[in-house]
């Protein structure tokens, strides 16, 4: 957690509240770190950090999306922001699908 917050504050991101949800609350077995964070303006920032050594496909954008929405229903609101965090190679098709879909890769 604290390698996320360190590279949002280095962009200017300062939260007010950060909570982190577990992938066994979503009902899913992916190695996977979700946050639900809520920052100064009062926006809510939905955080994932995913590391892993093989290379991200446009089959785990679609994953990743499935997620978001289970994380919509189980903290029932919408968030502002998507933000994911990848520690591993990422196809230029999943990035530009990531892209359009509203995420900021980081």
């Amino acid at each position: 957690m604290q390698m996320v917050v360190d590279s949002l504050r280095s962009k200017g991101k300062i939260y007010k509240k950060m909570q982190e949800i577990t992938p066994k609350e979503l009902g899913i077995r992916n190695k996977i770190r979700i946050y639900k964070a809520t920052d100064i303006s009062g926006y809510f920032w939905a955080i994932f950090a995913v590391s892993q050594k093989s290379r991200l496909l446009m089959k785990d954008v679609h994953k990743f999306q499935e997620i978001y929405g289970k994380l919509t229903i189980l903290c029932d609101h919408n968030f502002k922001h998507k933000v994911i965090f990848i520690d591993a190679p990422l196809c230029s098709k999943a990035k530009e699908a990531f892209k359009q879909s509203g995420w900021k890769i980081q």
